[in-house]
C-alpha cells in the first residue's frame, strides 16, 4: 500500500508551492461546478439564493483557516490588511481586480476561439453572460441594499455604477425622463486596445443584447432595454455603445 505522506516527503519546495496554488484552482472550479449543477437542477434564481448562503459560510471558514496557517490577522471575516488599506489603495485594488476579471474573460474567449473558431467562442461568451449578468446584478443589489424587486430606473442607475466594468471603463448616463435613461460606454478597454493595434471594433452587439437586458431585468423586471448602437454598428467617436432603458407600465 502506498503511503501518501511518504510520497509528499519526496516533493520539493517548488512542487509544494505549485500544489498550494493548484489547490486554490481546484476550489474555484469545484465551487463553479456546484453552482452550475444547482442551477441546472433547481434554476438560476434559486441557485443564486443558495450561493449567497454558501459564500458567507464558505469564505468565512476558508479565510479563518488560512489566517491561522499563514499568520495573517482576520477582522470581520476578511484579512485585516485589506480593511487597513487607505481609500485610494482600495480603489486602485478594485480597478486592478477589474482588469484581471476582464483579462480572464478574454483569455477564455481566445482559448475557445483558437480551438473551435469564432462562432463557438461567441456562443459560449453570450451564454455565459446570461448567467453572469443576473449574478452580478444580484450581488450589487444585495451589497447596496436596493429593493429586491421594483428598483426602477434609480436602482438601475446606481447598480450600473458598481459593475466590474465601471472600475475599468468610462461610462455616462443621460436622463431622458424619470422613467428612461440612456447609458453610454464612452471608453471601452477592449475596443480602445483594438483601436491602438489598428484593428476594427470587436462586434460585441450579440453579447450586449444579452448582458444589458439580463442585468436591467434583474434590478427591475419592468425595465425594457433597447440597443441604440453597438459594434459592428456605426457609432460616434465619443462612445462605443449606447443602451436605452425604459421603465414599462406593467
Amino acid at each position: 500500500m502506498t503511503n501518501f505522506f511518504n510520497d509528499m516527503e519526496t516533493v520539493d519546495d517548488d512542487m509544494l508551492t505549485n500544489l498550494v496554488i493548484d489547490a486554490f484552482r481546484r476550489i474555484v472550479v469545484h465551487y463553479g461546478h456546484w453552482f452550475a449543477e444547482v442551477e441546472h437542477q433547481i434554476g438560476l434564481e434559486n441557485a443564486m439564493k443558495i450561493e449567497n448562503r454558501v459564500w458567507d459560510a464558505s469564505f468565512k471558514n476558508q479565510i479563518r483557516r488560512l489566517g491561522k496557517t499563514a499568520g495573517f490577522e482576520v477582522k470581520d471575516g476578511a484579512p485585516a490588511v485589506l480593511s487597513k488599506l487607505p481609500r485610494e489603495a482600495k480603489l486602485d485594488l478594485l480597478k486592478n481586480i477589474g482588469v484581471n476579471w476582464l483579462a480572464n474573460d478574454g483569455i477564455w474567449f481566445q482559448a475557445v476561439e483558437k480551438e473551435y473558431g469564432m462562432t463557438d467562442a461567441k456562443r459560449c461568451n453570450d451564454t455565459c453572460w446570461t448567467r453572469y449578468s443576473p449574478f452580478e446584478a444580484t450581488r450589487i443589489r444585495d451589497l447596496l441594499k436596493l429593493p429586491a424587486t421594483g428598483g426602477g430606473i434609480p436602482g438601475l442607475k446606481k447598480a450600473l455604477a458598481f459593475r466590474m466594468y465601471a472600475h475599468i471603463n468610462e461610462q455616462s448616463i443621460e436622463d431622458v425622463n424619470e422613467n428612461c435613461i440612456i447609458f453610454r460606454m464612452n471608453k471601452c478597454r477592449v475596443q480602445t486596445a483594438r483601436k491602438r493595434r489598428g484593428l476594427p471594433d470587436y462586434p460585441c452587439k450579440s453579447v450586449g443584447n444579452v448582458e444589458y437586458p439580463y442585468f436591467a431585468g434583474t434590478i427591475d423586471h419592468r425595465i425594457q432595454t433597447e440597443c441604440i448602437a453597438c459594434p459592428p454598428d456605426e457609432h460616434p467617436k465619443d462612445w462605443f455603445c449606447a443602451w436605452k432603458f425604459t421603465l414599462a407600465d406593467k
